[in-house]
C-alpha cells in the first residue's frame, strides 16, 4: 500500500501478505520509500519500485533489508540522471531499466550500475505530437519488442516500433 510507504507480496488467502520492500516509514533513506507507485517483478524475484516523492527507483532484492538506487535519486529535475514523479517500470531480458518520467513528459532506459539514463520516446516538450507526451503513466512491450505508452493527458496509448539496443 502506497500510504504506508512499503510493497507487500500476497498469496491467495493471505490476510497480510509479506512485507518484500520498505515499512520504515515515509523517508528517503534506503529501507524507506515516500510515495511508491508501480512495481516490476523480475525472474530473480527482485522487485523494481518506482518511489515518486523521492524521484528515484529502487532495486530490492529477494530478502532484502534495503534497495539500491538503479535510477534517478540525484533530486528532481530534468538532467540525465534525475527523474521527476517516476512512474511505470519494466525490466526487459537484458536487464534494461524502462521508466516513465511522468512530470518530465518522457519515458527513460537506464542500466544497472550507470549513472544516467538515455530518453527513449518523448522529452520534446509537454504536448500532443507523435514525438512528444504529455504525463505519462505507464508502459508495456509487446511480444514482437513493441513499446507502448499510456500517455494520460493526451487521452491515448502511442505505439512505437520496436525499440533498438
Amino acid at each position: 500500500a502506497s500510504e504506508n510507504h512499503e510493497v507487500r507480496r500476497w498469496k491467495q488467502g493471505d490476510e497480510k501478505g509479506a512485507l518484500v520492500a520498505g515499512g520504515n516509514g515515509q523517508g528517503n533513506y534506503f529501507n524507506q520509500f515516500s510515495c511508491p507507485r508501480y512495481i516490476f517483478v523480475d525472474e530473480d524475484q527482485s522487485v523494481y519500485v518506482s518511489d515518486r516523492n523521492n524521484d528515484r527507483v529502487m532495486k530490492w532484492k529477494k530478502d532484502a533489508k534495503e534497495g539500491i538506487i538503479v535510477a534517478g535519486g540525484n533530486g528532481r529535475g530534468n538532467s540525465l540522471n534525475q527523474l521527476c514523479s517516476p512512474r511505470g517500470v519494466i525490466v526487459d531480458h537484458l536487464g534494461q531499466i524502462y521508466i516513465v518520467d511522468s512530470w518530465n513528459d518522457r519515458l527513460m532506459r537506464w542500466c544497472e550500475g550507470d549513472k544516467e539514463g538515455e530518453i527513449v520516446v518523448g522529452g520534446n516538450g509537454q504536448g500532443n505530437r507523435s514525438n512528444q507526451l504529455n504525463y505519462p503513466s505507464g508502459l508495456s512491450f509487446d511480444n514482437e519488442g513493441n513499446l507502448y505508452v499510456a500517455d494520460m493527458e493526451n487521452h491515448r496509448i502511442q505505439k512505437y516500433e520496436k525499440v533498438e539496443i
